[in-house]
């Protein structure tokens, strides 16, 4: 897990030291050239590569940092396991939790909850001042506790 903390440091974007944003992942989609779509979907999000070019469909009735979190965890299959070439799809939400999907749910977490949140903040205080479930929050501070991210 810690080549997900150099990536996600690698981005010059802020990861691990603040909240990223929509806008946030709106730049790194710009620029790393990922198309991005919403409409409704059965899933809450999927990342594809057809034809050289990256996608990623996001379930348009998300809100929140419920979306965020989908948003950061498409974004991560992009960072982490697209293919040199050929084509590929990663459905959240579909099947088992491989060792691919919980990369790509660390990484959104990391991205959504800080380290300095967990370092600085109580568990009930993010809980109560920030837009995060506490199945978010225990999963976050799991992975802190576990891998130091």
């Amino acid at each position: 897990m810690r080549f997900i903390d150099e990536k996600g440091r690698a981005l010059r974007i802020g990861w691990g030291k603040r909240p990223l944003g929509e806008g946030d992942f709106e730049r790194l989609c710009r620029r790393f050239r990922v198309n991005v779509t919403e409409m409704p979907l059965n899933s809450g999000g999927f990342y594809y590569r057809v034809k050289g070019r990256d996608h990623i469909a996001i379930d348009s009735r998300l809100t929140g940092t419920a979306k965020l979190k989908v948003q950061f965890h498409e974004l991560a299959h992009f960072l982490f396991h697209a293919p040199e070439s050929g084509a590929t799809a990663n459905f959240l939400s579909v099947g088992q939790k491989t060792r691919v999907e919980h990369e790509a749910d660390a990484f959104a977490l990391c991205a959504v909850i800080p380290r300095k949140w967990l370092e600085e903040r109580s568990a009930d205080e993010i809980l109560q001042t920030e837009d995060i479930s506490s199945e978010m929050l225990t999963e976050r501070l799991g992975i802190f506790l576990t891998y130091g991210i």
